[in-house]
């Protein structure tokens, strides 16, 4: 039971801590070149 439930809560904490940096990030990087990497990352981290 530790296991699931440690793979479950990781997620949230790294979905709420990666949102907060990759909009930072995405701003930068539009703001600058909004190139395929960006594109690919936001799919990327639409998919995860």
């Amino acid at each position: 039971g530790l296991k699931p439930k440690m793979a479950d809560k990781p997620d949230i904490g790294e979905i709420a801590s990666f949102d907060k940096g990759k909009l930072k990030k995405t701003e930068t990087q539009e703001n600058t070149l909004p190139t395929k990497e960006t594109t690919e990352q936001e799919k990327r981290s639409e998919i995860s």
